[in-house]
């Protein structure tokens, strides 16, 4: 009889357990999906007026169109050249996250893995940039643009990108190579690999979550610069995105349908990014979870 009791008790137990694992994931996977359409919406939103005309906008922009203009996006590729805008951004958005993303991770391994005399300072250096405001440096940036004769050029905006994108690159890629253990580095020296060999072949495909953050974020950086771009670039074939939105707005009208369908073709490149790193992302987050 007492045997019974004790296992309707350790029964009853772990019922109470599972109920209580179950109502604590169900929380959070109900916060977590909160958070997702919240975070999602603003998306939808645009999308759904990207197909009203100005009318329908203003008279209500939270519902759906009643006649769905797709000519918006024709009006949306013409008004902002989104042809020419569109492959200057790309040109310059990639070949300075290519740049940005060997350097940093080149100067990461020496940074995290080398014990030298003045890595420290260095390191410093790198991470002071994050303090540096981009505005502040627009009218310095372009007396020396000017004076190298670099403006209006792609070269012209690819190496304030990169120079305004290292620092972040550095701090993240630099903090996730130093928690590698230095076993590995020893074998492969026993193995007869050398410094570049070892930061081509181990370093730097472990580090493939890091990086995959890193291109994310200069993708992201880059693609939706304004300031630079504006104020470096004068000529209309090598403007970029971000410029040729801006021709929605005019003097005394805004095309709002257009203008949310120019944004909405805009953003398909860093979802394409996003979407294609994703998988090593949500990798680095979980082996992450799993060393803290």
């Amino acid at each position: 009889m007492e045997h019974t009791t004790k296992k309707t008790k350790s029964y009853l137990n772990e019922s109470k357990l599972k109920s209580k694992k179950f109502t604590k994931k169900s929380i959070i996977y109900a916060i977590l999906i909160i958070y997702g359409l919240i975070n999602a919406y603003p998306i939808l939103w645009m999308v759904i007026n990207s197909f009203k005309s100005n009318a329908e906008f203003a008279e209500n922009p939270f519902a759906f169109p009643v006649h769905w203009l797709f000519e918006n996006y024709q009006t949306a590729w013409e008004t902002a050249r989104l042809d020419t805008y569109f492959l200057n951004s790309i040109i310059v958005s990639v070949v300075a996250v290519i740049i940005t993303v060997l350097a940093g991770a080149f100067a990461s391994y020496f940074l995290s893995r080398f014990n030298f005399k003045w890595g420290k300072y260095m390191y410093g250096f790198f991470v002071f940039g994050l303090l540096i405001p981009i505005h502040a440096t627009l009218v310095p940036m372009f007396l020396l643009m000017k004076n190298l004769g670099l403006l209006n050029t792609h070269v012209g905006l690819i190496f304030p990108y990169i120079a305004f994108n290292l620092p972040i690159t550095i701090f993240i890629l630099v903090s996730f190579m130093k928690a590698f253990p230095k076993d590995i580095e020893e074998s492969a020296i026993m193995d007869g690999c050398g410094v570049f060999r070892i930061f081509w072949s181990i370093i730097l495909p472990m580090t493939r979550p890091a990086l995959a953050t890193v291109v994310i974020l200069n993708f992201i950086n880059n693609w939706n610069e304004f300031s630079f771009a504006l104020v470096l670039i004068n000529e209309e074939s090598l403007k970029t995105l971000p410029l040729g939105l801006a021709n929605f707005a005019g003097q005394y009208t805004t095309n709002y349908g257009a203008q949310m369908a120019g944004l909405t073709l805009a953003i398909i490149p860093t979802i394409v990014i996003y979407m294609l790193l994703e998988e090593h992302l949500v990798k680095g987050m979980t082996a992450g979870a799993v060393k803290g």
